[in-house]
């Protein structure tokens, strides 16, 4: 069985772009998280989880090149692609001027460990009627 099914990510990472808190008014719609941080939204909801998977939340220094961040953004793009994945949109920020993107974990700080911040996957639920 893969991370992705024993660990219910499908419906985790809904819960987690659904918990997401915004104006609804806004005209923009839902916010975007990037994989950095559902990675650590999953941690904070099923650390225990993320221990068992045994991937990093991800970031510069972790010392592991498949992070938790790295294994949502690719499995998510690809599930998108393929059209398996549906209610879920990715884009990415591109790097321009960009030198680092900070996170917070708990009081930690986790940088950004892409070279290029172009490959910064974001993620949202789609919005109704969207399709």
């Amino acid at each position: 069985m893969s991370i992705w099914e024993e660990f219910a990510m499908e419906s985790r990472v809904r819960e987690i772009l659904e918990a997401v808190r915004y104006d609804k008014k806004h005209h923009f719609g839902r916010p975007f998280l990037t994989a950095y941080q559902i990675a650590i939204a999953f941690d904070r909801a099923h650390g225990e989880d993320r221990k068992r998977i045994g991937k990093p939340v991800g970031g510069k220094g972790t010392g592991q090149k498949d992070s938790l961040a790295q294994y949502l953004a690719f499995q998510l793009s690809r599930r998108i692609k393929s059209g398996e994945l549906v209610g879920i949109e990715g884009r990415f920020l591109h790097g321009q001027d960009v030198r680092s993107l900070e996170y917070d974990l708990d009081g930690k700080v986790v940088k950004s460990s892409s070279g290029k911040a172009d490959a910064l996957s974001m993620f949202r639920l789609e919005e109704e009627g969207a399709r």
